[in-house]
């Protein structure tokens, strides 16, 4: 009869190749259950969106195959529990990781990546939310298709609005849409405060905040008052957007606030005429999101392209993807690879410092 303890053997031969310990170090084998012909157990992923997922499964296979019995049926069950390094946090105790998605300049489609992002990320069974903290132009209610919807109040607490298993709140909501904010900013700046504070978000993986261009007092507010597990810049691939988001990093990695910057998304990197099949063109240039991340030593999360599909569901605020679309796919390897960032940032931060009781 096989034992456990044959088994967990078997697995300490696997890697989680990310985070450079094997799995039985990582606690991440639950639930082995043995039988004549067949050995069942769970492996607990940092994140549904995690890119090696396959990878791991087989790896884990061949792993008993090697060690224990070559004619053995082995069921690795993928499961997911996402990690945190929020240590004892009275803000937002039950978000377990919250991402600044931000640019140095507008008209880059920051917005679009959120929302598509957010998707992705739900696609995989994860839990999250938007926050749209671009109080002078917010479009994340045009995106959702819910311009003139307006959240409700509950024990004090604003309830977020939520649409394809998406919980998302807007100052859009709570002005007319045709009303311009002028305000100076300590009033914006007060005003993201309460949108973060007095909002019953719930539990949540992943709350995405989608920050209005440029490095001014609402970035200043987040960067200070809200503990980000990291930023996403979004860039276009010619030079002019690059110089902004240069500055962007900089802000992050400013001493007084150091944020880890967890990658770069470069946004319409290329066009793909649907009736001239694997042509591209490079419309605003070529490559400059992966110059970006190399000169600063960052993961290049990906490259979306342009798609009409995906810009004309934006205005309609149709959340719609779809799974053969080229630039759905580019969404969905983005979203593993941000997750992935995340859970290697989450698990130094952790062994830095033993008493993160959300790890």
């Amino acid at each position: 009869m096989i034992e456990q303890e044959q088994i967990l053997h078997a697995l300490s031969h696997v890697d989680d190749p990310d985070l450079n310990k094997d799995l039985v170090t990582l606690n991440m084998i639950k639930n082995i259950e043995i039988t004549d012909q067949k050995v069942s157990f769970d492996v607990e992923l940092t994140t549904p969106a995690c890119p090696m997922k396959d990878m791991i499964q087989n790896a884990c296979v061949n792993a008993v195959h090697h060690f224990v019995d070559k004619d053995i049926e082995v069921v690795p069950n993928m499961t997911s529990r996402v990690t945190s390094a929020r240590d004892q946090v009275q803000l937002l105790p039950d978000v377990r990781n919250i991402i600044a998605i931000a640019s140095g300049k507008g008209g880059v489609g920051k917005s679009t990546v959120t929302v598509n992002l957010a998707q992705a990320l739900a696609a995989t069974g994860a839990t999250v939310g938007i926050l749209d903290a671009d109080i002078y132009g917010p479009s994340i209610p045009t995106m959702f298709g819910m311009k003139g919807h307006h959240p409700e109040m509950k024990d004090d607490k604003i309830q977020p609005l939520e649409k394809g298993g998406i919980k998302v709140l807007s100052i859009g909501f709570l002005v007319d849409d045709k009303q311009a904010i002028i305000w100076r900013g300590p009033m914006a700046s007060s005003a993201i405060k309460q949108m973060i504070s007095d909002v019953n978000w719930g539990s949540l993986d992943y709350l995405l905040m989608d920050l209005p261009p440029g490095t001014g007092d609402i970035h200043l507010t987040i960067a200070q008052s809200v503990p980000l597990t990291g930023a996403v810049v979004v860039t276009t691939p010619q030079e002019v957007a690059l110089a902004d988001c240069r500055k962007a990093i900089g802000m992050f990695n400013n001493q007084h606030i150091e944020i880890p910057v967890l990658g770069i998304v470069e946004n319409m990197s290329y066009f793909s005429p649907p009736e001239v099949d694997g042509k591209k063109y490079y419309l605003f240039g070529k490559d400059g999101g992966q110059k970006l991340a190399s000169e600063y030593e960052l993961p290049m999360l990906g490259q979306i392209p342009i798609q009409e599909m995906i810009m004309q569901n934006a205005d309609k605020g149709v959340l719609e993807l779809g799974s053969q679309q080229e630039q759905s796919k580019a969404y969905a390897k983005v979203a593993g690879e941000m997750a992935r960032q995340i859970a290697i940032s989450n698990q130094k931060k952790n062994a830095s410092n033993p008493l993160n009781s959300n790890g």
